[in-house]
């Protein structure tokens, strides 16, 4: 097949252009912390962004917008049980998996038992989510330990921890989605939910089990986070809404569901840092890098609808 009509190719593509365009300004000075800023950074969007993309791949209307609140819970609880203690690095990693199980099984609770929009359930969860971060910490900085610390900012074979990490999880994914029952249950079920149902699909078990997913991801990428920045914060996450979702639009999967692409969303992840690094090198604040990430989804959503109406 050409690998020209591979839609996780032009996410690649973008995000090597805009490298070489920083490059070009920068008369190439820094080159080496620029590939390295943007693997470690890129990591967490697209660890959260691997997460988003199964729920999105559901169909439409499958969103979870409480990735920012699960990613500052998860950390905060994490990283109060440690309490900078040395060897605590696996007690806190499991506290955060812990969270992040509870909170898929609360979303997908409130989305199948109280019949709510997944966009308003998670919604709506996320502030408790929240509440329960800033009750938690009252405001601190949590530090993580020593030993942690200087495993999320150090490198392997030359490439960051964290992007080793996102990089695993790539591979799970797609080993999932393209060579496990639950990934064709999966992709049935986002195509056509009813036609998946009465095909004998468990749409239920395969719903639960995603929901239950991207909170677990977005849990791993907050304990990851705080880890690699030094403490947990009550902010934290909250630039990673808009990126979860921006990194699967334009890593090439649909948003009307039953297609998903693990490659493009890495690809999406180093494009969105480049861009908002090349941004913030012009002084550009967030209002303008958020204006820009909306400005590249509607763009190209507009784009893969044209695309359709002609094919």
């Amino acid at each position: 097949m050409n690998i020209l009509t591979k839609p996780w190719l032009w996410s690649c593509v973008a995000a090597a252009l805009a490298y070489a365009l920083i490059l070009g300004l920068t008369s190439g000075r820094g080159a080496g912390e620029l590939a390295y800023a943007a693997l470690s950074f890129g990591a967490f969007a697209a660890i959260v962004g691997l997460g988003q993309m199964l729920v999105i791949t559901l169909g439409p209307g499958n969103v979870d917008l409480s990735i920012p609140a699960t990613m500052t819970l998860a950390a905060t609880l994490a990283l109060k049980a440690m309490g900078t203690d040395p060897g605590t690095a696996v007690l806190g990693l499991g506290i955060a998996l812990a969270v992040g199980f509870g909170v898929g099984v609360a979303n997908y609770a409130l989305i199948y038992l109280l019949r709510l929009p997944p966009i308003i359930a998670t919604l709506a969860a996320s502030l408790i989510y929240q509440s329960l971060a800033i009750w938690s910490n009252r405001g601190l900085r949590i530090k993580p330990p020593e030993g942690l610390a200087d495993f999320a900012t150090g490198r392997f074979l030359g490439l960051p921890n964290v992007t080793w990490v996102g990089l695993l999880l790539a591979i799970v994914v797609w080993i999932a989605l393209e060579r496990s029952v639950w990934g064709r249950w999966l992709l049935a079920t986002g195509q056509n939910m009813r036609v998946a149902r009465l095909a004998g699909v468990p749409v239920e078990l395969v719903r639960a089990s995603t929901y239950i997913s991207v909170s677990v991801f977005a849990a791993l990428a907050g304990y990851l986070l705080a880890s690699f920045s030094g403490g947990a914060a009550l902010n934290m996450g909250a630039e990673y809404l808009l990126m979860s979702i921006a990194v699967v639009v334009i890593g090439g999967s649909s948003i009307a569901g039953g297609n998903s692409n693990v490659p493009g969303v890495w690809g999406a992840a180093l494009f969105m840092f480049l861009v908002v690094s090349m941004l913030n090198s012009y002084g550009a604040g967030a209002g303008a890098r958020n204006v820009l990430t909306g400005a590249i989804i509607i763009g190209i959503v507009i784009a893969a609808s044209t695309r359709r109406a002609r094919t």
